[in-house]
């Protein structure tokens, strides 16, 4: 984008539009987001991130999708803290995305039952088939197929948007609550 857009209500269309274009768009640089959740170590809460592919966004019901491993552990992180934040960059845009999100996961129903239906004959579908939950110890690759039961699907409930973008002409952030309502703040 040359143009630099000065609307607060322009910027908030414009996130929506890069996510929704992110889930579709195998090359987009909001595809593969950070997830930083609450994870439980010895007692006390300790902050864990990764890396999970957006595979779906709706913009009116502020929803993004991904999918997951049933027994990966950030599965019982987001059950137990649903509050989570995601993180993403494009250097295209020069912008940088950072999601306040409550996270749900389903293993079962139609919401993952549909989406299986659609992923289970493409190659993406051996990510969730695995006999093996993941970050077991194994010695070599292990080529076996697990079942469906593994699969999940995370839907984030977008809760508020802190946007940021870096310019030549002056670096610009704004915050945007549930209802899309924003203002201007210090970058």
């Amino acid at each position: 984008m040359n143009t630099r857009i000065e609307s607060l209500a322009l910027v908030y269309q414009a996130c929506w539009q890069q996510l929704l274009l992110a889930a579709h768009e195998r090359g987009h640089a909001w595809r593969v987001m950070a997830l930083a959740s609450v994870a439980q170590r010895a007692g006390d809460a300790a902050a864990d991130v990764r890396s999970v592919v957006i595979r779906e966004a709706d913009a009116d019901t502020r929803t993004l999708m991904f999918f997951t491993d049933a027994r990966s552990p950030k599965v019982p992180q987001l059950a137990a803290h649903p509050a989570a934040m995601l993180l993403a960059w494009s250097p295209a845009l020069s912008w940088q995305v950072r999601l306040q999100v409550a996270v749900t996961v389903e293993t079962s129903g139609l919401a993952v039952s549909s989406r299986w239906a659609r992923l289970k004959m493409s190659p993406g579908a051996q990510d969730y088939l695995s006999p093996m939950p993941p970050g077991t110890p194994v010695d070599r690759p292990v080529p076996e197929r697990g079942s469906r039961a593994h699969f999940a699907v995370a839907t984030a409930q977008v809760l508020a948007i802190d946007w940021l973008e870096l310019h030549a002409d002056g670096h610009r952030r704004a915050l945007f609550d549930a209802q899309g309502n924003g203002r201007w703040v210090a970058p």
